[in-house]
């Protein structure tokens, strides 16, 4: 039979062993939140100007099968895009107006893989952008998740896809 004996020296970590350890995580701590937290701005800043990317394509397609079509003039159905539901201005440029709205140029310009989109006051917790009409054929889509009013516009007077991100 064993027997202990109080003079036996006791294993583990004493107190200022753990406070260092403690003092040690709390600095690396300190250094890396603010690194995360960049990091998530970083992915926003990048899905915006990914589906800005996006979006540019898709009108450079639509007046590209505009052109490629022989259409001089603005049509109902640029036919051969998409599932033939893109209107086109007189210059070719993706029509939001004769297309059913900005939400639904969107849609249709981005096809499958869009971003989630609702029209003006229709936004849930799902959507990533909401779009609005702030003049004839322009189109705003603001980006929602990062609360910045970063956004997304589209003219189709001239085909421009600009971003702007808070």
């Amino acid at each position: 039979m064993m027997q202990y004996n109080s003079k036996q020296k006791q294993k583990g970590f004493t107190l200022i062993e753990l406070v260092v350890v403690i003092a040690i995580l709390a600095i690396l701590a300190a250094f890396a939140l603010p690194r995360f937290a960049q990091l998530s701005e970083q992915a926003h800043e990048s899905s915006i100007k990914g589906t800005s990317g996006a979006l540019s394509a898709g009108v450079a397609l639509v007046k590209a099968q505009w052109t490629v079509n022989g259409l001089t003039s603005a049509v109902a159905v640029v036919e051969g895009f998409g599932n033939d539901d893109v209107a086109a201005t007189d210059d070719g440029w993706p029509d939001p107006d004769a297309s059913g709205g900005c939400a639904a140029l969107w849609t249709r310009l981005l096809q499958s893989n869009a971003p989630r989109i609702a029209a003006a006051g229709a936004a849930d917790d799902t959507t990533e952008y909401q779009a609005t009409a702030p003049s004839a054929g322009v189109c705003n889509y603001e980006y929602l998740p990062d609360g910045e009013g970063s956004f997304i516009e589209y003219d189709s007077d001239t085909g421009e896809v600009v971003t702007v991100i808070n």
